[in-house]
């Protein structure tokens, strides 16, 4: 599985030199333990099921001392180590932040849920990924073959062509498999590629493939917003909500995901202008969808509603 970022946390124990290395993907997160620059221990966790903290153990030259290394998330932004030794902590890479942050509120918003209806959530959770996880994949893979091309030929407008082909491509699949590979933002996406292409074509430029976020961040707000304000988020929020794990304020909901995508255009764009297209490239690839993901899910966290009527009440 693609690592979306990884964190590293140095540290020295008994004269020799340690790190640990915590990464993420779309779906687990894992902790990997150096020692002098070998991996001696790996720890994964799924993101489907919680946000725990992870805990290695460290072999000690004295047998009786007992050394745990744990890591975990200080904030939504980055994560934080800790050593104990016979369970009294001896370092702190962030003295006075909580390394059980992020599992705390995940804890904190579950409730008060009982060992069997935990349990069916993490079953729906696990129903929805199986059935949703080929349309991810395809969206990955037309992002990935947009940062490819444009890295190896310097050309946007021949990347977004290529992901134009490789997204007609899935549709002609798609009438050969059972699996769902456009029920994600495969097409949404290879159309918005087309109108920057054909924008650039025309205006002789590839700085409107840059405005590729903008534009569609732009018409996706509009189309939100509009549905919000106007029909309460009727439309949107109902379909939103098969992929999450709780209902949601529909309004709220659909006017702040709109909010959120007029935000993103207005980034995407002030980057696009003010920096170079190489950097531009780095931000859209690497860090527009981790913050995307971090204020989306800010967003359910503010606006779910346990007392929302079910799916098959509505």
């Amino acid at each position: 599985m693609m690592r979306i970022w990884t964190y590293c946390r140095p540290f020295k124990y008994e004269n020799d030199h340690y790190e640990i290395k915590y990464s993420y993907s779309l779906t687990t997160y894992t902790s990997r333990l150096y020692k002098e620059g070998k991996l001696i221990d790996e720890l994964t966790g799924s993101l489907v099921e919680d946000l725990n903290v992870l805990t290695h153990t460290l072999h000690s030259i004295d047998a009786n001392n007992k050394v745990k290394v744990s890591v975990g998330y200080i904030n939504w932004l980055t994560v934080g180590i800790e050593i104990y030794q016979n369970d009294e902590r001896i370092y702190a890479s962030h003295p006075g932040k909580d390394i059980y942050f992020a599992e705390k509120i995940i804890r904190k918003l579950a409730g008060a849920q009982d060992t069997e209806m935990l349990e069916q959530k993490r079953q729906i959770q696990s129903e929805q990924w199986q059935k949703n996880k080929h349309s991810i994949f395809a969206d990955i893979g037309l992002g990935a073959a947009f940062f490819i091309v444009s890295k190896t030929t310097g050309d946007l407008t021949l990347a977004a062509f290529t992901s134009i082909a490789l997204g007609l491509a899935l549709v002609v699949l798609q009438r050969f498999v059972r699996a769902d590979l456009l029920g994600g933002f495969a097409m949404f996406g290879t159309i918005m590629l087309l109108i920057s292409a054909l924008l650039s074509l025309t205006f002789d430029s590839e700085f409107f493939v840059q405005l590729k976020g903008t534009i569609m961040g732009t018409l996706g707000a509009s189309v939100l917003l509009a549905d919000g304000m106007f029909r309460e988020g009727k439309y949107f929020a109902p379909r939103f909500e098969r992929y999450l794990n709780s209902p949601v304020k529909h309004q709220h909901f659909v006017v702040g995901l709109g909010s959120i995508s007029l935000l993103m255009a207005g980034i995407n764009y002030s980057v696009a202008t003010l920096f170079t297209e190489d950097q531009w490239l780095t931000y859209t690839t690497i860090i527009d969808l981790p913050l995307y993901f971090i204020l989306f899910f800010c967003l359910i966290a503010i606006t779910s509603c346990k007392d929302a009527p079910k799916m098959d009440e509505r």
